[in-house]
Order: C-alpha cells, then structure tokens, then sequence
C-alpha cells in the first residue's frame, strides 16, 4: 500500500505544474514584472515586505496604469513576523457634496455613465494615504526610497508590453482616451503605439517627486490637491480640498476565520471579501472533500450553493461600519453557516429568487483591480488589492498631475436593488453618502497553517469574481492539496447569486466556446437546474505559498503577471 501511494505521489509530482519563482528570502508577485522587480530590490536592500508593498504599489501607478493607482483606493492585510495581523483600509469615500439619489434622473432612474464616465463618479482617493501610514506604522526604510524607483519609470519610461500596446491601440480605447484633453495627451496617439516604445510620463514623475520629497500628504494638501482641485473645476466634478485634507486611512481588525484548523485572515468592510470567504468556506466545512473529485457536478454544486447564499447576505447586510451597523459576528459564525448550509439540496439547483438573505437584525465592483503579494527574510507578509474600478478609472487625467481618477461611487447602491456594472445588487447598507467608503469585493488575505506557520498570501482582483476567485485558491491548497501553481492556474468558475447561473473560463475560438469543464459535468450541473454561461478569464491570483523555508510564487497567467524572489 506505502508502495502505491508513493507512486502515485510521483506521478502527481510529474503532472504537476512548476510554481513561477522559488526563493530562500523573500518574493513579490504583482501585475507587471518592472513592479515586482522594485519590490524585490526594496527587500534586497534591506526593506521589509511593507516598504516593498509600498514601492510595488507606487511602481504599478506608473508601468500598470490601467489599474495600479495613485488616483483610486484598497486594502492591505498584514502579518508581522511577530504574530501582529492587522488591515489597513484606504478606500475611497464619497465626496462631502454626494447625495444618495446623485445618479437618479427627475424620475428615480439611473443616469447612463454618470456613476460610470464622469468626474462625479470619484471617489476620494486613498492609496497614497494607505501606503503613508503603512510606512509609519510598520516600514523600516524613509519614505523617499520607497517612492524614487516609481519617479524614475515615470520620468526616464518604460518599454510598452504587448498587452499594453494593443490596449493603448485599440479602437475602442483610442476613443476612451481622446474623451478627455489630459489623458489623450498621455494616452493617446493619432497612429500607434509600437511594443518596446519608451512610455514616459512626465506629470506622473513630477507628481511622485513631490510626493517622495515632501511626504504623502502633499497629495492630500499641497501642489497636487490643487490640481485635483483644478480637475474638479474643469469637469463638473465634486471632490473639494477639504475632502482632501479630511480624508483618512484606517487600520481595522482583521476577520479571522478558522478553516480545517488553518487561520484565514482578510478584510472587514467596507470589503465584503473577509466575511464572504467566511461564510462560503464555514459552509463548505460541512463536507469533506476528499470524497468528492475535483471540478466534479458535485464539487462545483456545493460550492455555487454556498456563494449564491453568501451573495444574497452581502447585498442586503454589508456597507461602512463608520455608517451602519453590520452583524459581523453573526455573519461569520459556524452556526449561522450552517443554518444557510441546511437550505442546500444535495440533489438539485436552489433558485437565487427563492434565496432571500439569512433572517439576521437588519440595519438601517471592478473587474479591473490589481494585487499583489510579498513576503521577507523576517517572515512580514502583506497582501494587497488596489483599484480605481473600471479599466483605467473614469478615464479623466487630473491636470498637470498625470494620474488617472476612479469611478468608485459605481460600487455604491445608486439604487437599491439595481445591479451595478458588474451585476452586483445592493440595498440601503450601501446606499451613497457623504465620506462614506463603497462596499468592495476586494479580499486580501493571508493564510497560517495548523502550526500558525505562513502558508499563503492571496487575493485577486475581478470585480464580484474577487472573493470566489480567492476562495477557490485557498480550498485547492487546503482541501485538494495542490501546490501552488496548479491552485492558480486551474480553471475557475462563479456564482454571485444574481445573476442566477454559474460562470464558468472558457476560451472562444471562431465561435466556439471551448471549456476547460468536462462536457459530462456541465450536463449534470444543468440536470440538476443550474443554469450554466460562459466567460472569458476570471481573476488574476498572485500569490505566494511558503512551504518549510522554500518561498514560491505563482503569478496568474491570465494576465501578464510577475513573481520574482531572491
């Protein structure tokens, strides 16, 4: 028997994918390999995996503009190599002159674009607040060394990527950028942009410079508040000075979920991705999984009943606890769980119109997000997830400042019970007001094996996908043993309640649709009455596993990731 099992250990062994990076020190895994490699050099030269979260970050506002961020908001989890878990939440918040019914016609109806195109669609942002006081608290290196390498690929630029090229060149794109004077100055060309082509952004170089010399609340109250200001003015937007001055990251308690004796740390709100990933995993903690095989009608019908039901709480409980009261403790305890867990039919499909919310005390987003992960020498772990929402923001350049602005008031309840840009729906919990963060998706989180040993550092980004994309990455490591690149690259798929279907990757060649999911197991799934789509990739997982004291990462090749250790 000890002999077929070790067998059969190689032949997984063999099959199984090789992780992206191996390291003994440390290892970043973000969007773009120039982002990583500044992140890496930060912990060669003595940084901790905060100061190189910081500088990974700064990097991606200049070589991931899509959506690497000054201009937009996030979260950051981490975990001290002195056992300290801690968040801190730098979401955008509605302006001080933002009303509940801003995106409403005279007639109560939503606005085409306005919470979408249009400066009003800004929130206040907050990443450079968020690495400010990630600095303080737990950097070790001054401030100006994080910034500088993100100065230099602004003002001296970058070779454009493939990627990036045939974004920048697309049609659809070209007319995106041409809406708004300072960014077709940036981002437009009348002929085409060449792959190798040096990018260089001067106003972006000269905005990073003050903020690298001066400190990061010149963004919120010198030269750059100004130009914000002055971008306000030009476009009907409503973000003021004092908005500015006020705005403030926070650090909040981690939610910490206890799965098969491994510790789960993520965000609170104003993400919903902590107690999400609580709810869905303390459901599926009732089966277990070594009795089902993988990616089987039964594996992924027990997985999408638990989300539909998670889905429906998020819409109707979650939003700022500066604002309203959310029943935290109660959404993620066992028990609660497993009054959801009790409503699933083995057998067959639960409709999402007959799935309400759970009967709890009731009080009265993008799929183009970034994240990244790093981990040192010391044992510092950050987890990371960035956005200003839509692919390239609102698509509107602050004035002489370089950096794109966010539409992130779309992830507010423009109105209740009508689904935003990605289909999700919200209710008066997350209904618009004044200096209040909106609901988010994002869910960095970091995982500690039974030990209380680092074991993973996840997230993604993906609008609603986020926190089924990080669940799916954890219970491949967990529950199906993989390492870590086949935890990433295996094929995902979604349910998010409404809409009510499962999402499943697939891939599209000359019409038709080719997927990774066995055509027996669609059948049965839609025998048992889901109701089955398919889509383009969902997620983009950039992680890292420390197994013992070898440290590997996996960037996600859905997209054109990066993971470089040392």
């Amino acid at each position: 028997m000890k002999r077929v099992l070790s067998i059969l250990l190689i032949i997984t062994y063999i099959f199984s994918k090789t992780p992206d990076a191996f390291a003994k020190n440390g290892m970043v895994v973000s969007s773009n390999r120039l982002a990583s490699e500044v992140g890496v050099q930060i912990l060669k030269d003595g940084g901790n995996a905060i100061d190189a979260a910081i500088a990974t970050g700064f990097a991606l506002a200049v070589v991931h503009p899509g959506a690497g961020n000054i201009g937009g908001g996030g979260f950051m989890v981490i975990k001290l190599a002195n056992g300290l878990v801690t968040t801190i939440d730098f979401r955008e918040v509605a302006p001080s002159l933002a009303f509940r019914d801003m995106f409403l016609d005279e007639n109560g109806n939503i606005i085409d674009g306005k919470s979408w195109n249009t400066s009003q669609a800004s929130g206040v942002p907050g990443s450079v607040a968020g690495f400010g006081m990630a600095s303080e608290k737990f950097g070790i290196l001054d401030w100006n060394k994080l910034v500088e390498p993100a100065t230099k690929l602004a003002e001296e630029g970058f070779k454009l990527n493939n990627d990036l090229v045939q974004t920048l060149n697309h049609p659809q794109w070209k007319l995106f950028f041409s809406r708004d004077p300072e960014t077709k100055k940036i981002f437009f060309k009348s002929d085409q942009f060449q792959i190798n082509e040096n990018f260089i952004q001067s106003d972006l170089a000269k905005t990073l410079n003050r903020i690298s010399l001066i400190g990061w609340q010149e963004f919120y109250n010198g030269e750059t508040a100004n130009l914000i200001e002055k971008c306000m003015n030009r476009t009907g937007g409503i973000i003021t000075k004092s908005d500015l001055k006020n705005y403030k990251a926070k650090e909040r308690n981690a939610i910490e979920i206890n799965y098969r004796d491994y510790l789960i740390y993520s965000m609170p709100p104003a993400s919903s991705g902590g107690i999400a990933i609580a709810g869905i995993l303390n459901q599926l903690e009732n089966i277990n999984f070594s009795d089902i095989s993988y990616h089987s009608a039964e594996h992924i019908h027990y997985v999408s009943e638990a989300e539909r039901r998670v889905y429906a709480d998020r819409a109707q409980f979650l939003g700022d606890t500066d604002f309203i009261s959310v029943p935290i403790e109660e959404l993620c305890s066992k028990e609660y769980a497993d009054k959801r867990w009790k409503t699933i039919n083995s057998r067959k499909a639960s409709k999402s119109s007959s799935i309400k919310h759970g009967d709890l005390p009731i009080y009265h987003e993008s799929e183009e997000t970034t994240h990244y992960s790093v981990l040192d020498k010391w044992g510092n772990a950050v987890s990371v997830t960035t956005t200003i929402n839509g692919w390239f923001g609102n698509g509107i350049v602050v004035d002489g400042a370089g950096f794109l602005l966010n539409n992130e008031m779309d992830d507010f309840s423009s109105k209740p019970g009508t689904p935003n840009t990605y289909g999700l729906i919200g209710n008066s919990a997350n209904a618009i007001s004044p200096n209040k963060r909106m609901l988010s998706s994002m869910s960095p989180t970091i995982i500690l094996n039974p030990k209380s040993d680092m074991l993973l550092i996840v997230g993604s980004p993906g609008g609603s996908t986020i926190i089924t994309t990080t669940v799916q990455v954890i219970m491949n490591v967990i529950d199906f043993k993989m390492n870590i690149e086949d935890a990433v690259e295996s094929p995902r798929f979604h349910h998010q309640w409404l809409p009510d279907k499962i999402q499943f990757e697939s891939i599209s060649s000359s019409n038709n649709i080719v997927s990774e999911f066995s055509l027996e197991t669609i059948k049965k799934l839609k025998k048992m009455g889901h109701k089955i789509s398919f889509r383009r990739s969902i997620g983009e997982a950039n992680c890292i596993l420390k197994e013992d004291s070898i440290i590997m990462g996996s960037a996600d090749s859905r997209r054109n990731s990066s993971a470089i250790g040392y």
